[in-house]
């Protein structure tokens, strides 16, 4: 589903070369569930969100399905990415003066999916995640945990095959966090793939593996 092929992502700074990633060959099954560990700095942000189309490395190939990423010129990565990624964040990005819904319904704008059928699934995942009653309530109306599932709906319209969380328990309590890997499970177990980044140890219940990272490179 995924592969890195001796990726490396450098900025340069005023003392030197920083590397984010550094030499990274990875590959990723379709249908796997992996958690990417590591400290704070160690790249995994950055190997996320190359994998996901958004962030070019400075060298490598990364490869999604049959597609190599970053041969596709810009617009086709996007639609790319629109019809095969979902993405959910640790800070949740939803927009603050729509409603959920018209929140969940943005992410069929980039994909060109139908109105008709946009709203159709919208309605259904939100009633799957326990906001069906919240529809019409805007982000600062809800709780941390139902702006996090609220995200999680959005990633999920386009029906990805491919679903990339960063920290997306990182503002959660306990309680909040066990619900969201609950859903990302439920995605993982209906075929979906699942790369989540993060610090603790909760997905250890939940990931097939977990990669750890250190210094832009896969350790373990």
């Amino acid at each position: 589903m995924i592969r890195f092929d001796s990726v490396s992502k450098i900025y340069p700074t005023r003392a030197g070369e920083v590397r984010s990633l550094d030499g990274v060959n990875l590959e990723i099954r379709a249908g796997e569930f992996v958690a990417l560990r590591g400290p704070s700095g160690c790249g995994k942000t950055t190997m996320l969100l190359a994998a996901g189309g958004m962030l070019r490395p400075t060298s490598g190939r990364i490869t999604v399905g049959d597609e190599s990423l970053y041969s596709l010129g810009p617009a086709e990565r996007a639609r790319f990415r629109a019809r095969n990624i979902g993405f959910v964040f640790q800070m949740f990005h939803l927009v603050p003066y729509l409603d959920v819904l018209d929140n969940v319904l943005l992410a069929a704008v980039p994909s060109g999916l139908a109105k008709a059928e946009a709203g159709k699934r919208a309605l259904g995942i939100l009633d799957r995640l326990g906001l069906g009653p919240r529809l019409s309530h805007r982000p600062a109306d809800l709780s941390t945990g139902e702006r996090q599932r609220a995200a999680i709906a959005r990633a999920l319209l386009n029906q990805p095959r491919l679903l990339l969380a960063d920290e997306p328990t990182g503002n959660l309590d306990p309680a909040n966090e066990r619900e969201v890997f609950i859903h990302l499970r439920e995605f993982h177990r209906a075929g979906g793939t699942v790369v989540i980044v993060t610090h603790g140890n909760t997905a250890n219940d939940y990931a097939d593996r977990v990669v750890s990272m250190e210094s832009g490179k896969v350790v373990g």
